[in-house]
């Protein structure tokens, strides 16, 4: 990106300029020292000082099981709430991006319909170098969406496991999307999953599965009911076809009776928690970014790297070995 007019960016993505909301994510999404301070200038403005865009955006954060259809799922309750008059962002979590150092999703493509409309806006996984700095970005992109007028953020996490949780962070459902299996739904189903999810759907429940699906659903209420105590939120277990359209307005209005259970208060300490656990981890992905740009800890890093390489040096040795660096650099 060239040198950024951060006054010219807020009054672009205020005014809901999808390019403007482009280019204001992809700041965001930027790790150069120069671009995280005009992003920093940039979410400063858009939040006022109190952290919060005053938009009343529905977060919600969608999982599932591989081959569930989460593209279709979310291109069928996208383009519905489209339709109905919401304005709809859909960001990605892919933490198969850390790895690659790019974004591998194509949704784009796998939601044409939805991309097309001029009341949604898609936006891949950002290359961020970590798991955490995915979060960063993600959360900020959410910032800049909820600042341009989209009053529904649906955020999708390919990956399973600690992208599940790191999702679950920044939202205000979360949903988790499975299928009916022959008596092994449960197997593929961590149960930390069942404990972080607000949400369950079995999709894919039309012609001759739908039996199956709602079979499915039963068990897994059934295990809900063993993990969840009295007195707490207990997640439906519904099913839906995103293929036929079937199910999917019953499941936006379990989101919403989600969010009336939690009324006001319960959303604004919520979203005050998930605020501080992300300042923490801002501050963990800056001290990153500070340790492997330290001149000190780059003149020690190869050294360091053959001994253990080597097995001339531990890890616990090595580690202190490069902490001391990166502490003696004043």
């Amino acid at each position: 990106m060239a040198a950024v007019d951060v006054a010219a960016l807020v009054e672009g993505v205020r005014a809901g300029r999808r390019a403007s909301v482009s280019r204001a994510i992809t700041l965001v999404e930027s790790s150069k020292p120069a671009h995280r301070t005009a992003a920093r200038e940039l979410l400063t403005e858009l939040t006022g000082h109190s952290g919060h865009t005053g938009g009343g955006a529905v977060r919600v954060g969608i999982s599932g099981v591989p081959g569930v259809g989460k593209s279709t799922f979310i291109e069928a309750l996208g383009t519905r709430l489209a339709a109905d008059g919401h304005r709809v962002g859909v960001l990605a979590v892919d933490p198969s991006s850390v790895r690659t150092g790019g974004s591998v999703l194509g949704d784009k493509t796998r939601m044409a319909r939805l991309a097309a409309d001029p009341r949604a806006y898609i936006r891949p996984s950002p290359s961020a170098g970590t798991l955490g700095g995915v979060a960063r970005a993600t959360v900020q992109a959410i910032t800049v969406l909820e600042a341009a007028g989209f009053d529904v953020v649906l955020v999708e996490t390919v990956g399973v496991g600690q992208s599940e949780v790191t999702v679950a962070g920044m939202v205000d459902t979360f949903l988790f999307l499975t299928l009916a299996r022959t008596g092994d739904q449960l197997q593929g189903i961590k149960k930390g999953i069942l404990e972080i999810a607000d949400l369950i759907a079995v999709n894919k429940a039309d012609g001759d599965r739908e039996g199956e699906a709602r079979a499915a659903a039963r068990e897994l209420a059934g295990a809900l009911r063993l993990v969840h105590g009295k007195g707490e939120w207990a997640p439906p277990v519904v099913t839906c076809s995103a293929l036929t359209d079937v199910g999917v307005d019953d499941l936006w209005r379990r989101v919403i009776d989600h969010r009336d259970h939690l009324g006001p208060d319960g959303l604004a300490a919520k979203r005050a928690r998930q605020q501080l656990d992300f300042t923490w981890a801002l501050v963990r992905d800056e001290l990153e970014q500070r340790l492997r740009t330290s001149p000190r800890v780059k003149e020690i890093r190869g050294q360091v790297r053959e001994a253990v390489l080597a097995g001339r040096l531990p890890a616990t040795v090595a580690a202190d070995r490069i902490l001391a660096a990166y502490d003696a650099r004043d």
